[in-house]
């Protein structure tokens, strides 16, 4: 099970957490765990690992999973994308 779970119900998406210093990053094997524990529900699945820095995220870089998230506590109102296909286009600022 991730350290967390949280559900965005208006979005129907299913947050799964884990803070690095538990259980390490979501590389594949954690990832495809986690999906057949969680893959039979209708709500889109976005996987999460949570880093304090980035100098702890440089020191798993390699492991982390495609398809995932990263968080840093560091810059906590921004996300990193392991492969933003969806997201790639120019980047707007906000008001």
């Amino acid at each position: 099970m991730p350290d967390v779970i949280m559900y965005h119900e208006e979005k129907k998406r299913l947050f799964l957490i884990e803070a690095v210093t538990s259980h390490g990053p979501i590389n594949v094997q954690r990832k495809e765990s986690m999906l057949q524990i969680f893959g039979a529900t209708q709500a889109e699945l976005i996987f999460v690992t949570a880093f304090l820095s980035s100098k702890e995220l440089a020191k798993h870089l390699s492991q982390i999973a495609w398809e995932t998230e990263v968080w840093l506590a560091e810059a906590p109102s921004h996300l990193i994308h392991f492969d933003g296909e969806q997201f790639l286009g120019s980047h707007t600022p906000r008001d």
